[in-house]
């Protein structure tokens, strides 16, 4: 059984893609780029605003100077708007509720800047007792670097054996991967199957009722 489940926020907790895309769409036509449709956007995220920036500029113009102009417009049309669209994917709030009941501590890991993570966890899940909420911080690399894992299990101290990560991205697939802790791989989220299979999930799930099946399961 496991003691500590660790979820990724985008593509897993909440559906966030439409705010996102809005934010990233009213970045670049601020800044006199192209948009793009919405069902683009969920090839770009996954690695934190820069890289999503980055992605989403024409190809020889994503410097670091214009990245961090239109980064400025992405967040002061996000921090107004992100929770316009957003929502919890169905079963997700059960689900959080029915570990809590079992003595299993949940904490969120992601690549969206503190700052938001915060805010959206508040806004969406405020009535759950978080382990740890960790979003990307100023100097520590982001997914699927393992520092944000080892960063909650340091608020959080459990065995390895006892952690399980859930996400829907080959970013979160190897993130747990170089952590040493189990993974679960969502098939609701951004990213297809074959992405969660060729980054070697250790599970891969249709529903959450699937995740609690796991993290209660006997060894």
């Amino acid at each position: 059984m496991k003691k500590l489940v660790i979820f990724d926020l985008d593509g897993t907790l909440l559906n966030s893609i439409e705010d996102l895309g809005h934010a990233t769409n009213y970045a670049l036509e601020k800044c006199g780029y192209p948009s793009h449709p919405i069902s683009a956007y969920t090839g770009m995220v996954g690695n934190g605003v820069k890289k999503l920036i980055e992605r989403a500029l024409p190809s020889g113009l994503d410097t670091d100077e214009e990245v961090e102009r239109l980064r400025v417009f992405f967040k002061e049309h996000y921090e107004s708007h992100c929770t316009d669209h957003t929502a919890p994917y169905p079963g997700i709030p059960r689900l959080l509720a029915e570990l809590r009941a079992r003595d299993i501590k949940v904490a969120v890991a992601s690549n969206k800047y503190q700052a938001a993570v915060e805010r959206l966890v508040d806004f969406y899940f405020h009535d759950i007792d978080w382990a740890a909420v960790e979003g990307q911080k100023e100097g520590i690399p982001v997914k699927p670097d393992p520092s944000i894992v080892f960063e909650i299990l340091s608020k959080s101290p459990t065995p390895k054996a006892e952690v399980l990560y859930v996400g829907d991205s080959g970013v979160d697939m190897e993130t747990a991967r170089r952590a040493c802790v189990d993974s679960v791989g969502v098939t609701w989220g951004f990213r297809p199957m074959t992405e969660l299979k060729a980054y070697h999930a250790d599970h891969i799930v249709n529903t959450t009722d699937a995740i609690l099946d796991i993290a209660i399961a006997v060894d």
